[in-house]
């Protein structure tokens, strides 16, 4: 008899462990996915401290936050598809590893030629989180996919409120080669800690090198209705949010409200609002498919255009339009990530073509509302956004055959 007992107790103890392991495998995804995001973003805030350190204006060192943008894109375009040809494991734990060596470097650099150089790398390997989320997706219940995949989402959104807002406060008091340590070691521990609690893969590494996966997306694009669909929208989607988003700074510091740069900056805790709505996009999803809730997202954005317009006067109208066009966003973001992950056999290649899709979308529509609010001033802004939401969903009203 005690024999049986101990039996039971060592067959339960290691199932217990494996439910506790289960429990803590999202939430880890999601913390490491917010540090992760981050660190595209830990320059932005830090450019007036990086400026005064290295004896020049801030003008001159501007141009850094953009390189940022420009590694994630190239981590996206080649990095991001090997999730579906190698083990994701040694991949999440390498560039890890790559992103905190790049940080560290940054925070020695001496002159803006090197930071920016270290941070164009650090961007290009901090893609981990673009691995996770297929992953997560190939692993979750069906009927709770979209859950899952939003728990992920809503990591990415509160590193980058936090990188924006956390990061320069952090900045100030501590000064700014600390934060790009602090954010090397955040990356290091999280980065091998997901790495290592990943499920293991025994796949045999297909041929093609890093270019295969960006030779494979305009075809995988073609083949697929709904992929194209999501990519379309939510390049719509994601130009309507940027256009407005990247050019609020502009408004809220000119002669129309006067406010300082720092004030303004605290607009960014809006983007918190993406940690709440998330999760409930992503039952929305579940429960209702991601058609409709796209959709009503696209509903919620064309509400928001009026609603900042009219707060180029009324400063209570811009709180509102920060809240609605962030919920927006996020919903989307949820509904078109959950279909282009499973609508394709090769779901990180599909999602790369995704988020790139978005990216493009938001970087050519922030490029031409700065020219509009040159010349228009904010009603121009706020055209280039209405603009991008009809295009968006305008050009995918016709389904498109195989």
């Amino acid at each position: 008899m005690p024999s049986a007992v101990t039996a039971r107790q060592q067959h339960t103890e290691p199932l217990g462990r494996a439910r506790l392991a289960d429990r803590l495998f999202l939430p880890l995804i999601a913390l490491c996915t917010a540090v992760t995001a981050a660190n595209i973003y830990v320059a932005a805030p830090l450019l007036p401290l990086i400026a005064r350190d290295f004896g020049t204006a801030p003008s001159a060192v501007a141009w850094v936050a953009s390189v940022a943008q420009f590694g994630y894109a190239a981590g996206l375009l080649f990095f991001a598809p090997l999730g579906d040809r190698v083990n994701r494991r040694p991949l999440v734990a390498g560039l890890s590893l790559v992103t905190t060596a790049a940080l560290v470097a940054g925070a020695a650099a001496s002159g803006t030629t090197v930071l920016a150089a270290t941070v164009f790398v650090a961007s290009a390997a901090t893609v981990v989180p673009q691995l996770l989320v297929p992953l997560v997706a190939e692993h979750a219940p069906a009927h709770h996919r979209a859950r899952h995949v939003a728990a992920v989402i809503a990591g990415l959104f509160t590193g980058i409120v936090a990188a924006r807002v956390l990061g320069g406060l952090a900045g100030q008091a501590f000064g700014w080669r600390a934060v790009f340590v602090g954010a090397a070691v955040l990356t290091a521990v999280l980065g091998l800690l997901t790495a290592a609690a990943l499920p293991s893969e025994h796949r045999r590494p297909r041929e093609g090198g890093l270019f295969s996966g960006l030779r494979a997306m305009p075809g995988l694009v073609r083949r697929s209705p709904d992929l194209w669909r999501a990519c379309v929208r939510q390049a719509g989607m994601y130009g309507a949010w940027s256009a407005l988003w990247t050019s609020l700074a502009l408004l809220l510091t000119d002669d129309s409200y006067g406010l300082s740069t720092a004030t303004a900056g605290l607009f960014g805790l809006f983007g918190l609002a993406a940690s709440v709505v998330a999760p409930l996009a992503g039952g929305l999803v579940d429960r209702f498919g991601a058609a409709r809730v796209v959709r009503h997202a696209y509903l919620l954005a064309a509400v928001s255009v009026p609603l900042f317009w009219l707060g180029g006067q009324v400063m209570v109208a811009l709180f509102v339009a920060a809240i609605v066009i962030h919920t927006a966003l996020v919903a989307s973001h949820v509904a078109n990530q959950t279909l282009a992950l499973t609508t394709t056999d090769a779901p990180a290649t599909a999602n790369s073509a995704y988020v790139v899709a978005g990216f493009a979308g938001g970087a050519t529509a922030s490029a031409l509302a700065g020219l509009a609010y040159a010349h228009f001033g904010w009603t121009g802004v706020v055209t280039i956004a209405g603009v991008w939401l009809v295009v968006g969903w305008g050009s995918t009203g016709v389904r498109r055959g195989r």
